[in-house]
């Protein structure tokens, strides 16, 4: 397989806007996408909230649109999916991305509205590792995403289950519909089978990802905020994960999702096999993030991953038994965690960080 290239700068609020524009002509877009066809813009809502580092900027996602409108792609859509625990509707409005949407004149579709799309059954041509044992009256996709480019845009972050998130994990709620959580014991083989999937559907792939601020420790919400000044993008889904769980720390032969997708070439994981253009010397940092887990991801892991208990997780997982755990999730996060600790940093960042002074600018 041929080198990948992931582009990397470093940025302020001044210039982020034309320096993600910049960053998606030096990673290639306009060689990652079909031209002819639809490009979804695929924004990360992983927490409703404003909370720094979690979900899609909104320079992120205007820096994107004005990055592919410039390489020649008008036909863009968004898409939304919805979580058990996440209400995308209020994301778009809170994360200031509604006004960009409107702004561009792009339409907001959601995979969960059968008036947007439905979910079919798909035969992957890869011989899945996980989905096939999980699911196994048949694996779903939503029909739109058919025949269409996807640009994915997470951020910079660890997360609880796959030690870091990133462009693989952007696809999880996209192509997964609600009862996605089955799949988190075996979350890594999961995020391979997801990838290609995507590459046998998708006319092209492409990733920015936001780090600008970025987070560690108990993702992917309550992360602990750190301003790093840097954006990436490829078109290898896999290579840009390897360097930006580099900046984090993490070795990439450590992290399943990313050497079994390297294994089985569906992209590059090994930084040998990587061209790194932009501020090179960005992409040599180390911050030295840890993982961590809260009240929620904690009890998540026992059953999923950590313990005896994952044995008997059908009972509380596929059965109404699973609404007790929405229940205290969204109460823990929401209702107690983000209003005793969560709104305070918040305040901080938007009061002291000129990353969230930026965000208070744009209009909701």
């Amino acid at each position: 397989m041929a080198k990948a290239t992931v582009a990397i700068l470093r940025t302020t609020p001044e210039t982020v806007v034309e320096d993600y524009q910049k960053l998606c002509e030096l990673a290639g877009v306009d060689k990652a996408l079909d031209p002819k066809a639809t490009t979804i813009l695929k924004d990360n809502i992983t927490w409703h909230f404003v909370f720094p580092g979690v979900n899609t900027t909104p320079w992120q996602l205007e820096g994107t649109i004005l990055g592919l409108k410039n390489a020649g792609f008008q036909d863009l859509a968004a898409v939304h999916n919805h979580t058990v625990v996440t209400i995308p509707e209020r994301g778009e409005e809170d994360l200031k991305f509604k006004p960009i949407y409107e702004k561009f004149n792009i339409p907001v579709l959601f995979n969960f509205k059968d008036e947007h799309m439905k979910w079919v059954e798909y035969e992957p041509k890869f011989k899945t590792l996980a989905l096939h044992k999980i699911f196994p009256k048949g694996i779903r996709i939503p029909d739109y995403f058919v025949g269409k480019n996807i640009v994915h845009m997470p951020t910079v972050k660890t997360h609880s289950y796959t030690t870091y998130t990133g462009a693989l994990k952007n696809a999880f709620g996209g192509l997964l519909n609600y009862r996605r959580h089955y799949t988190h014991t075996w979350i890594h083989e999961t995020l391979v089978d997801l990838l290609a999937i995507g590459k046998e559907i998708h006319t092209g792939m492409f990733a920015t990802m936001d780090g600008t601020t970025a987070g560690s420790g108990p993702g992917p919400r309550t992360v602990v905020p750190h301003d790093k000044h840097v954006i990436l993008a490829s078109q290898d889904q896999v290579a840009i994960d390897t360097v930006a769980a580099g900046l984090m720390g993490f070795d990439w032969r450590k992290l399943p999702c990313i050497a079994l997708s390297h294994e089985h070439g569906l992209g590059i994981g090994d930084p040998a096999e990587i061209e790194i253009v932009g501020d090179t010397d960005a992409a040599n940092e180390n911050w030295n993030f840890k993982v961590g887990v809260n009240l929620a991801t904690g009890v998540g892991r026992a059953f999923w991953h950590d313990t005896p208990l994952k044995y008997i997780q059908k009972l509380f997982f596929h059965t109404p038994l699973v609404n007790i755990f929405i229940f205290a999730s969204e109460l823990y996060h929401d209702k107690i965690w983000y209003k005793r600790k969560g709104r305070k940093v918040v305040d901080k960042w938007e009061n002291e960080s000129q990353w969230g002074k930026l965000f208070t600018t744009y209009e909701k």
